[in-house]
């Protein structure tokens, strides 16, 4: 028998309670991530970032992911140390991180007394550059862990609990990001105080490195020996050039390539949403006109309906992710009856027609109503995917596998930040003795690339 075959004969079946603690560490990785998606917006715009610019800012997240996964998840296969292969990546993307996140809201603090300490003027946009690149660091960061710990369900679990295992980190995303986004709206609506945006940004590091260290204590990593290396053709050929990993990936099976293509046309529907939702609850639901060149006069005056506003787009976040929470573990028992391409099929469509109502019907009640029917799409996006990509990876290439399939939900957002935050900032109009944009028209377009990946997907062969 193969080294391949016993080692996995050697993966014993996950108990429940043992899925949901494998899946702690992706709660807080997602807290983390949740935050920077919902409040990047507030402290960049006030800092003086167009639409276009901040589409720019947020290129940090997809750079970061075609970079940083492919190498790190290649590295990750290859390192064999006291902590196991998976685990350093895992705590010290976490700490890097969580000292970002905590610097990001204090930029402009921050760019004011390294002006000082230099004995210079501040200069113009300083606090937009360091705030740019706290985000790159926190983007690089979550990239350098998230690559490693998909990796370990194929390390970890027998392939017949791989389904259910992705439903797991589905469950764990969202309710990391039910808790991230609920509780400043939670603390206002119920205790009637307004959480800032710094603590709650101090809530998300504190969260991401304590629930990623206990991931590190308690998940155990097999030990592979000098023997099995040298007898798994795979691991034996680890060293070999990227591009010819990326061109064996796609040999693999025809299939691979259609999974891919899958993903590109999701995640640029995603993408819309999480990119450029904060804006459109902002000035599109809420009708506040952009203040990116505006007096502080004129800032502080919206305050108050900027702090409901971007507690509406959290409580949106809240409900997309608790719905996403509540159906993951269903999805993925359904996907193993019927078949993990007709439950994704399913839910792309549903999730485009969410798309065309918020784009069409601006009222708060009806756009918090899609969001939480968007929750159902975006559970099966964050498993299963990446279930039918795990029929075909071979063993011992589980990191460069992951890596190289996150270039496809990476370089979506490319074109996202780019092309469409150029498109919105090409349609601003009269408002209110300013401008505003069309932040609306980013779900149509979402839309139809949702539909798109639900025409692949009818296409996709699975293995029985």
């Amino acid at each position: 028998m193969s080294s391949e075959a016993n080692e996995k004969e050697l993966l014993k079946p996950f108990s429940t309670m043992q899925l949901l603690n494998f899946c702690l560490g992706f709660f807080g990785l997602q807290f983390a991530w949740q935050m920077r998606i919902i409040l990047s917006a507030p402290v960049t715009e006030n800092l003086g970032a167009s639409p276009l610019i901040f589409g720019l800012i947020w290129l940090a997240g997809p750079i970061t992911g075609m970079v940083v996964q492919p190498i790190i998840g290649g590295l990750s296969d290859k390192t064999h140390t006291i902590l196991g292969k998976r685990r350093p990546y895992l705590l010290l993307g976490a700490i890097f991180a969580s000292l970002a996140l905590w610097a990001f809201p204090n930029s402009a603090d921050i760019a004011q007394k390294l002006a000082d300490l230099l004995h210079i003027p501040l200069p113009a946009f300083g606090g937009l550059i360091i705030a740019a690149i706290m985000i790159w660091v926190i983007d690089a960061c979550v990239n350098a862990a998230q690559g490693p710990y998909r990796a370990l369900i194929p390390d970890l679990v027998p392939p017949q609990q791989h389904s259910l295992a992705n439903a797991y980190l589905s469950f764990a995303i969202g309710l990391g990001s039910v808790v991230a986004a609920g509780t400043a709206p939670f603390l206002k609506y119920v205790c009637n105080y307004q959480m800032s945006i710094n603590a709650q940004f101090i809530m998300a590091a504190l969260a991401f490195s304590l629930a990623m260290l206990w991931t590190c204590i308690t998940i155990k990593e097999h030990k592979y020996n000098k023997q099995n290396i040298i007898n798994n053709d795979e691991i034996k050929k680890d060293d070999i050039p990227f591009i010819k990993k990326v061109i064996n990936f796609f040999k693999t099976s025809p299939e691979v390539g259609k999974i891919c293509t899958l993903q590109l046309f999701t995640w640029i529907g995603i993408m819309s949403l999480n990119i450029f939702f904060t804006q459109y609850a902002t000035h599109t639901v809420f009708g506040i006109p952009d203040l990116t060149t505006a007096t502080d006069e004129v800032k502080n005056s919206y305050i108050h309906l900027m702090n409901k506003a971007t507690n509406f787009s959290s409580i949106c976040f809240a409900i997309q992710n608790l719905i996403c929470f509540l159906v993951s573990i269903p999805i993925g028992l359904l996907s193993t009856k019927f078949g993990n391409k007709r439950v994704h099929l399913i839910s792309l469509i549903t999730l485009s027609l969410t798309f065309i109502g918020m784009g069409l019907y601006k009222e708060p009640g009806f756009v918090l109503f899609c969001m939480a029917i968007a929750g159902i799409g975006w559970a099966s996006i964050l498993a299963l995917p990446f279930a039918m990509l795990s029929e075909f990876i071979q063993k011992g290439s589980e990191g460069s596998v992951m890596g190289i399939f996150n270039i496809f939900i990476a370089g979506p957002q490319v074109l996202v930040c780019t092309v469409l935050a150029w498109f919105i900032n090409q349609c601003s109009y009269e408002f209110q003795s300013g401008i505003n944009y069309h932040w609306e028209y980013a779900f149509f377009i979402g839309a139809i690339t949702l539909i798109v990946a639900a025409i692949i997907t009818h296409f996709i062969n699975e293995k029985k």
